[in-house]
C-alpha cells in the first residue's frame, strides 16, 4: 500500500507541475480537471473519501467548467468588439 500511495504523490506533484507549465488557458483547463481528479484519489489512498468526493465534484468538474465558461465568455466579447 506504500508504493501506491508514493506513486500517487508522484503523480500528484508531476501533475501540479504540468498544470504550472501549461500556457494555454483551454489546455489548461484540461489539464486541471486531471489533476482535480488525480488529488481524488490522493484523498481517497489516504483514506479520506469524503474530501475525495468534494475534490472530484469541485476540482474536477466546476473549476475547470468555469474557466471553460469564463474563456467562452471573453471570446463573444472580443467577436463583438472587433470592426
Amino acid at each position: 500500500m506504500i508504493w501506491l500511495q508514493t506513486a500517487i504523490l508522484i503523480m500528484v506533484a508531476l501533475g501540479g507541475l504540468a498544470v504550472v507549465l501549461t500556457r494555454d488557458p483551454l489546455h489548461q483547463a484540461v489539464v486541471a480537471s486531471f489533476y482535480g481528479i488525480l488529488l481524488g484519489l490522493m484523498f481517497f489512498l489516504f483514506q479520506a473519501p469524503d474530501v475525495a468526493l468534494s475534490q472530484i465534484v469541485i476540482g474536477a468538474l466546476a473549476l475547470p467548467l468555469m474557466i471553460l465558461l469564463a474563456l467562452a465568455r471573453i471570446r463573444r466579447k472580443r467577436e463583438r468588439s472587433v470592426p
